[in-house]
């Protein structure tokens, strides 16, 4: 792959992973517009432990309390603060995954990587982001996290196997809904990547396990590093925003896309 399609990949996707624009949609769009290669699985699972290492650094003391309290939680001990958002985070994890290899294993997650389909759930969800956001109420925050609102949020999260949803977008949509604020709703959303990353990732790396070469590698260490740079950068930027700025304009642009995606896929 050519080094300027190789980082224009990387830039997208650490730059929209976390921002409620929809990263996979983006990514599907930058072959279908431009004409360029489509970068493949190795480059897809490159740049998504770029984005990992990226939230797993900005949110290290959540990881870390998560990752203390994981085996207690494994043994039903929901005791501690750690306990309860490492099982928070598998139950959350839970409708992804399954809905997530049923897409994958029956063919249906290529039939839906169309322009049509990315410009609907641009516009449709964009306009469902902001309802929430403007009416949903600011009453809870991230240590009012229990298991009822991780597979709320689950749920609401497995929809953005739909290109073109976000998951970021999609599972903030739900914390606005459940009543969080717009900071610790954020900031749950994106403990929620983590698992999902994981889980995407190794099915993903499994199957280009085989397949992988010294080029392809050295690719992957290149698109990974500025995808993690990038994501790093965006997801700062965006938390701090939170503070002072609503969703707005996140879905501003999405309705602005998705009007024009949907003029070139029906013209």
């Amino acid at each position: 792959m050519p080094l300027f399609q190789l980082i224009l990949v990387a830039l997208i996707q650490g730059i929209t992973e976390f921002l409620p624009v929809s990263s996979s949609g983006h990514l599907i769009l930058l072959p279908s517009l431009t004409g360029m290669e489509d970068q493949g699985q190795v480059i897809d699972v490159a740049v998504h432990v770029g984005t990992l290492g990226a939230v797993v650094l900005y949110f290290w003391p959540d990881v870390k309390e998560g990752l203390a309290g994981l085996p207690r939680a494994l043994t039903g001990r929901m005791d501690t603060p750690g306990a309860r958002l490492a099982m928070g985070l598998i139950v959350a994890t839970i409708p992804i995954v399954i809905t997530g290899a049923a897409l994958h294993f029956t063919g249906l997650s290529d039939a839906l990587r169309s322009i049509a389909v990315i410009g609907w759930t641009m516009l449709v969800f964009g306009i469902v982001l902001y309802w929430a956001d403007q009416t949903g109420p600011e009453v809870k925050e991230a240590a009012d996290w229990g298991l009822r609102d991780a597979l709320i949020m689950g749920l609401w999260q497995a929809i953005s196997l739909i290109p073109g949803t976000s998951r970021s977008g999609i599972t903030i949509t739900g914390a606005r809904q459940l009543g969080y604020t717009r900071e610790d709703g954020a900031r749950i959303a994106m403990l929620m990547s983590i698992p999902t990353i994981i889980a995407s990732g190794v099915l993903l790396g499994a199957e280009v396990a085989v397949t992988a070469n010294a080029q392809a590698a050295r690719d992957g260490a290149i698109a990974a590093c500025f995808a993690f740079v990038s994501a790093l950068l965006a997801l700062t930027l965006m938390m701090r925003l939170l503070r002072s700025v609503s969703f707005t304009p996140y879905v501003i642009y999405r309705v602005i896309l998705g009007i024009i995606l949907l003029a070139i896929a029906y013209s």
